[in-house]
């Protein structure tokens, strides 16, 4: 390929996740948060009034919880105002999020959503789709021969509506409750959109469901609510893409994602994350694992300029197992804080963590982790794993893994590894016929296989080309 087709494709590339569009909603709530603003929220969702009463719970939470700043070495916060931020904005789509036929979509959110790859995904590799932009799911979509199996895929907000005993049942009540932390507290208030997942008992879902999150306007907060329930003996791969343009004012995402696996059941729940570099990433997600249930998060987060993410898993039944491989990269500017928790409720329990983190230009990644093994969970084992990769002597990147072993019948087992790219291993490539660039590139396609090995085709080579352009200071 000709150095012009190479940065064409690299041009086309980039395109896809660096673009804006003019704003254009029906409704927009006010900056900030009050109580006043929940209430003309869920009164625009047509909630009912048990979920108005849980936002202004949380609504209360958050305000008496103070801002996370006492852990080593995290994040910058400090500007971080919910009062500078719109929490709500709703396109302007006449249906509500119902909409099942791409055509029917505003042209400049379908256009938004073609150029991001959505109609090519689903038509390619997916059983079903969702598309967020700003705060509403304005697309949904799922093969029929799931729904006549009983799959259920829609928005949360058609949820809360059509499935409102489930969604009352589990919505942050058992797994992430507004109590965990200041985040989930205001996510727990003002959330909107997300995706709503349910399989019943013994249904493989054999290809992917995918939704995929928008922030187009400047400096909105986007709080979508994920809540997956897999039956026992089911099996579905969940996919969450994520991306934004970038903006002078920060934006802010602190989403929601609640996993529920049942005995025998089987959930991949699997990220690819951009968001721009004016981003604050403060997510929190949780799965309850039951008796030989097993659950797989894996992430790759690229964008944003903080990022505090630490994916947990409750195993508790007998025999549950949970397994974690993440990446991160940050370049200038930028302080990606990533991990894992793994709490080990039951005997014969066993967790696997592969963290994966390049930094490069100044930026910083960290490991954070906690595995916590309970008194009675005999047998059980865990085993982690942290490779760091830097580029040059200004970027940095730590591993703070913290371990309660409180049962003596256990297997644990850590390693973690940091190292620059050396100049040997740059002179061996270059010696092959490889440039600069491209041997970095291979050094690193190497380091990160074990994530996109994990991922169907279609997210694996986007994953790659995301790290190559950040590689080459392209992206946000």
């Amino acid at each position: 390929m000709s150095s012009d087709q190479n940065h064409l494709k690299e041009t086309d590339t980039e395109a896809r996740f660096e673009f804006k569009k003019e704003q254009n909603s029906s409704f927009q709530a006010e900056k900030g948060l009050t109580e006043e603003t929940i209430r003309v929220i869920s009164e625009d969702k047509d909630e009912p009034e048990w979920m108005l009463k849980r936002r202004l719970r949380a609504l209360k939470q958050f305000q008496k919880m103070p801002m996370p700043t006492d852990w080593p070495g995290q994040p910058d916060l400090s500007e971080v105002d919910v009062n500078e931020i719109v929490p709500y904005i709703r396109p302007d789509v006449e249906t509500r999020g119902s909409v099942d036929d791409w055509t029917d979509l505003p042209d400049e959110i379908k256009d938004t959503f073609d150029k991001l790859g959505i109609p090519e995904a689903e038509k390619n590799a997916l059983s079903g789709v969702g598309a967020q932009y700003e705060s509403e799911v304005v697309y949904q979509n799922m093969q029929e021969r799931w729904q006549d199996k009983g799959v259920v895929f829609m928005n949360m907000d058609q949820a809360v509506q059509e499935h409102e005993d489930l969604v009352k049942e589990y919505f942050m009540t058992k797994c992430v409750p507004p109590s965990d932390n200041k985040f989930a507290a205001l996510h727990g208030a003002i959330w909107s959109g997300g995706s709503f997942v349910y399989v019943p008992e013994d249904t493989t879902v054999d290809m992917p469901v995918q939704a995929y999150f928008r922030m187009n306007s400047e400096g909105m907060g986007q709080f979508e609510h994920t809540l997956i329930i897999a039956e026992e003996g089911s099996e579905v791969h969940y996919i969450e893409g994520c991306s934004a343009p970038k903006y002078s004012a920060f934006n802010l995402h602190s989403g929601g994602v609640e996993v529920f696996v049942g005995e025998d059941a089987h959930v991949q729940y699997s990220t690819v994350q951009n968001w721009s570099k004016n981003t604050y990433n403060l997510n929190t997600k949780r799965a309850i694992v039951e008796k030989n249930g097993r659950m797989e998060w894996i992430s790759g987060s690229m964008g944003s300029k903080a990022t505090m993410l630490y994916p947990a898993t409750i195993l508790k039944g007998r025999g549950a197992s949970d397994n974690h491989i993440t990446i991160a990269f940050a370049g200038e500017g930028q302080n990606i804080d990533t991990g894992a928790k793994v709490y080990h409720n039951a005997p014969d329990t066993k967790s696997t963590i592969e963290s994966k983190s390049i930094s490069k230009d100044g930026g910083r990644t960290n490991y954070r982790g906690l595995v916590h093994i309970s008194d009675g969970a005999r047998n059980s084992s865990t085993a982690v794993e942290c490779d760091a990769l830097m580029f040059d002597n200004e970027s940095t990147s730590d591993t703070m893994p913290y371990m309660e072993i409180n049962e003596s019948t256990v297997d644990v087992a850590h390693e973690a590894t940091v190292g620059k790219i050396g100049d040997e291993d740059i002179f061996y490539l270059q010696s092959r016929g490889l440039d600069d660039d491209d041997a970095k590139q291979m050094i690193v396609s190497g380091f990160i296989e074990p994530i996109t090995e994990e991922l169907p085709i279609e997210y694996a080579v986007e994953l790659n080309r995301l790290v190559e352009l950040e590689m080459e200071g392209s992206l946000g």
